[in-house]
This record gives C-alpha cells, sequence and structure tokens, in this order.
C-alpha cells in the first residue's frame, strides 16, 4: 500500500493507466481485425479470450524485465562508461520506444495505413487465437518498456497493465472510436513515447533524470490537450444550433467563392475561405437555388399591369388576333378588368373551343384559376406548382386584388437569368463603366448580378428598382436626376409622369 501515501506514484499510477490504454489500441484493432475471419457469434468470445491472453502476456514480461533491470553488475565498459544488464534493457528499450514513436508518427503525417480487407472465408476458431498471442507478444514490449522508464515500482506497473487492460475489455469499442476521432491524442502520447524513450537510453548510460520532470510535462501537455478538446467540443455544439440549410448554405457559398460571404466571415480565423470552383454561370444558378426559400413571390412575378390578358366582352376576332401574335400559352380570361377572373385556358383550347363555336366564357370556367396570396415565397410556390399540376398562378392580396402572374417560366428565371421574349429588352444590360436597368427589374436580380448588397429588406413593400428609387423620392423622379443608396449611384435615364422607365447604375466609389 505504500503508493497510497506517495502523490508522486499516484501521478505516476494514473498517467500510466492513459498510456497504457492509447499504447494498446494498436493491439485491440488488430485483434478486431483477426476476429472479423471468424463467424459473428464468436467474435465477442475471440476479443475476450485475445485480450485475457494480453493481459497475461504483459505481467509474465513485466516481471521477467523488472527482475533484469535490478541486475547492476557491470558486464563491460566503454571509455569511462559501464554497462551492467540493466543499463542495456533500458537503452535497447529506449532505442525501440524512439524508433516505435518516430515510425509512428510519420505513418499518421505522411504515410497511409494500409487498408484490410474482408473475406467471407471463415477461419478456425484456434488459428485466429494463435495468431493473436503471437501479436499480444510484439504489441506488449513497447507497453512493458514503457511502465519500467516511468515508474520504479513493480506493483504500481502491474496495477497499471491490469486496470488499462480491464478498461480495454470492457469499453474496446467506445475507446477505439474515440482515439481514432481524436487524432492529437495518439500524437500526444505518441511524443511522451519518445520523451521517456531518451530518459530510459539517458539512464541506460548513468545520466539519472527525476520522474517529477516527465511528470510535470506529461501533466501540462494532458491539460493542454483537454482544453483543445474543450475548446473543440464547443465549436462544435455551436455548429449544430444553426439550422442545417444555413450550415449548408454557408459551406456552398464558401465553396463557390462568395465575396461579400467571406468579407462577412474574415475574421473568422478558424475556416479559411474555400478556392472557387464554380464558373461564373454555376455560381449564378446555385445562388439561385439557395435563394428560393428566401425570395417573396413578388420579386418573380409579372405585375399586374404587364399580363396579357384576354376579355370576354372583346369581339372574337380581336381575342383570335390576341392569341395568334402573342408567345404564351396560357391566358388569363376575365370580364372586363383583371379582378373579375373567370378562368386560365390554354390558347390551344381556347382556338379549338372558338372554332367549335363555344362560349368564351364558359371555356374559361371549366379551368379554374390557381390563387396563391402574393405573401408566400417562392419555393412554397414550387411546391404548389407541383400538386396543383397548373403552369400559372394568379397572385391576390390581403384584399383580393389581383397583384399579378407567376409561372413556371419565372421561377427558371429565377435560378438561371432572364430568357427574353422575341423583342423583349432585358431588364439589365451591361455597359462599359455601368449597367442600364429597367425601372421594373427585381431588386433582388440586382443585388445577383451587381454584387453588392443592401438593396433589399424583408420589411420593405417595394420589390423593384424604381420602387427603391420612389421611396428614396419625395416625388417622381426626372431623367437626369441621381440618386446615390447602397454604394451605386443611379440616374434616371428615362421616365414619364407616373413610373421609372429606365435607369443607369454604376458604382458610386468608382466615380
Amino acid at each position: 500500500m505504500e503508493f497510497l501515501l506517495e502523490p508522486q506514484l499516484w501521478v505516476g499510477l494514473i498517467t500510466l493507466i492513459i498510456i497504457e490504454i492509447v499504447l494498446g489500441i494498436d493491439n485491440l484493432v488488430f485483434i478486431a481485425i483477426l476476429v472479423k475471419k471468424l463467424p459473428p457469434e464468436q467474435r465477442d468470445k475471440a476479443r475476450t479470450i485475445g485480450l485475457s491472453l494480453a493481459l497475461i502476456m504483459r505481467l509474465a514480461l513485466l516481471s521477467v524485465v523488472s527482475w533484469l533491470v535490478t541486475l547492476t553488475k557491470p558486464l563491460f565498459s566503454i571509455f569511462e562508461f559501464s554497462f551492467s544488464a540493466r543499463d542495456l534493457i533500458l537503452i535497447i528499450g529506449g532505442l525501440f520506444l524512439l524508433y516505435k514513436a518516430t515510425h509512428e508518427l510519420h505513418e499518421r503525417m505522411e504515410g497511409d495505413l494500409s487498408n484490410q480487407q474482408s473475406t467471407n472465408v471463415y477461419a478456425s476458431f484456434g488459428v485466429i487465437i494463435a495468431q493473436i498471442l503471437a501479436l499480444d507478444a510484439v504489441f506488449s514490449l513497447d507497453s512493458i518498456i514503457t511502465a519500467v522508464g516511468m515508474v520504479d515500482s513493480l506493483s504500481v506497473m502491474m496495477v497499471a497493465v491490469i486496470v488499462a487492460m480491464i478498461v480495454m475489455l470492457v469499453a474496446s469499442k467506445s475507446i477505439t472510436n474515440f482515439v481514432n476521432a481524436h487524432p492529437t491524442v495518439i500524437v500526444l502520447c505518441l511524443s511522451f513515447l519518445l520523451m521517456i524513450g531518451f530518459i530510459l537510453v539517458a539512464e541506460g548510460f548513468g545520466f539519472h533524470i527525476p520522474k517529477g520532470y516527465l511528470y510535470a510535462a506529461i501533466g501540462f501537455s494532458i491539460l493542454i490537450e483537454f482544453l483543445n478538446q474543450l475548446i473543440q467540443s464547443n465549436k462544435a455544439k455551436k455548429a449544430e444550433r444553426q439550422p442545417l440549410r444555413q450550415r449548408t448554405t454557408e459551406a456552398i457559398f464558401r465553396l463557390m467563392g462568395n465575396k461579400h460571404y467571406n468579407e462577412q466571415h474574415e475574421e473568422d480565423e478558424s475556416e479559411e475561405p474555400a478556392p472557387v470552383s464554380f464558373a461564373a454561370a454555376e455560381r449564378d444558378m446555385v445562388t439561385g437555388v439557395l435563394s428560393l426559400a428566401e425570395r417573396n413571390v413578388r420579386t418573380v412575378m409579372t405585375p399586374k399591369n404587364e399580363v396579357e390578358w384576354l376579355n370576354v366582352t372583346d369581339d372574337i376576332s380581336n381575342i383570335k388576333e390576341i392569341i395568334k401574335n402573342s408567345c404564351h400559352q396560357l391566358f388569363p380570361v376575365c370580364e372586363g378588368s383583371l379582378d373579375n377572373l373567370i378562368g386560365i385556358v390554354r390558347s390551344k383550347d381556347l382556338l379549338l373551343g372558338i372554332e367549335a363555336g363555344e362560349n368564351i366564357a364558359e371555356i374559361a370556367s371549366r379551368h379554374t384559376a390557381y390563387i396563391v396570396p402574393d405573401s408566400i415565397n417562392a419555393i412554397r410556390l414550387l411546391d404548389g406548382f407541383r400538386e396543383s399540376r397548373a403552369g400559372m398562378a394568379i397572385l391576390a392580396d390581403e384584399f383580393g386584388h389581383i397583384q399579378g402572374i407567376v409561372t413556371l417560366h419565372d421561377l427558371l428565371e429565377s435560378i438561371v437569368g432572364d430568357f427574353p421574349d422575341i423583342g423583349e429588352t432585358p431588364e439589365i444590360n451591361v455597359l462599359d463603366d455601368a449597367w442600364l436597368v429597367r425601372g421594373s427589374a427585381s431588386l433582388h436580380d440586382l443585388e445577383s448580378r451587381l454584387e453588392t448588397q443592401g438593396l433589399t429588406d424583408k420589411n420593405q413593400e417595394y420589390i423593384t428598382l424604381a420602387g427603391l428609387l420612389l421611396s428614396l423620392s419625395s416625388n417622381i423622379p426626372k431623367v437626369g436626376d441621381v440618386i446615390e443608396y447602397a454604394k451605386l449611384k443611379c440616374e434616371i435615364v428615362e421616365a414619364n409622369d407616373f413610373k421609372i422607365l429606365m435607369v443607369k447604375v454604376s458604382h458610386a466609389e468608382a466615380n
């Protein structure tokens, strides 16, 4: 019971138990590989027998080596150094630990561990046990030499080996997973082996180094590793508190090299920006997909005043002319105004019905319109299209007034960019040092195209560039007026008494 009264022996015992457990991981892993060759019902039994044999092997070797190191009678001398059996064992053991630790560090830092291949052919139980016994003899050497190098008491060595093996036997799977998941723990223990190997070689040459220095270095290293594991655990918990969608979005934005995202996170030294791996078109497409959940459908709709619709009160010839001259396939059919909606009909069905002499209002009444509130987001509308199998949605506000329409074509454009119709002017045209933008252009699309921020806000009521400029002015801006906002310079190029038609946009800091 001597170690109960010696704090230094307690420190040595606890430290030795930890090191013995880590040193036994390789033995444990190879045993696990070998028992895979047995039928599943025999694997647990073989693992238990293998670790029990390892314990017996280590206790036997420990007794022999502990007796050998008591042989202090000099056998020969070289220069001023005299060497006994104890000295030779310490030197050989120290060199062995130095080689093993250096080799393992090299393998983990630069080498590749060989992959074990599984097989469906089962081996006999006796053959596997014999192989485990041979492995135990090999893997016990570093464990025993380490124990001899750390403490002087045989009882402490045996207690450490027994406790370590019991822990490994009870929690073999958990220990293996923990050590493999924390490479720094392995590197730390291999560093301990280098220290112990150096001390053994030094003592073999007659230079005694107090064990207290070794314990102090190991204790300090363990404290630093504990703090490191605590920091990593806190970071992981913090990351888990973020929604999965946000973590996925941030990872993809870093992969795409989004400069605004990187600017917002450049102070976070724990994450390095990923290299740009997407082309510009691919980056815009991925950004469009990720932003669907945040976009209100009003940002992708065709406003009410630009909707092409059919009035049942018009002459049949006028209706047929509108259908033939239009590039659209779906038409809202109304009576008098767009707010008096009857239905949404395909141009083909309308023409066939007209040729058959049917009433247009009756045709439209058989095709119920898909009406959605103008407050939902684009991705919910996409789900609605899938469920309703409609090709056009009518957007209505809280008062029941129609605000515009959205088609599948509009949602596709919100992802991959504009597909201007024949004769239609693109909403954003690139100039030499600026952009020529239609007043009806979506602020969301403008932010993405100009690679700027600050134009959109969830609380704002406007969705277009014209709406933004009108909110910044006390009256309708006139041609030539210049408005600066969010580091952008907006010059009115075309306007009338009621709305802004065209705007020249450039970066304010470049002027």
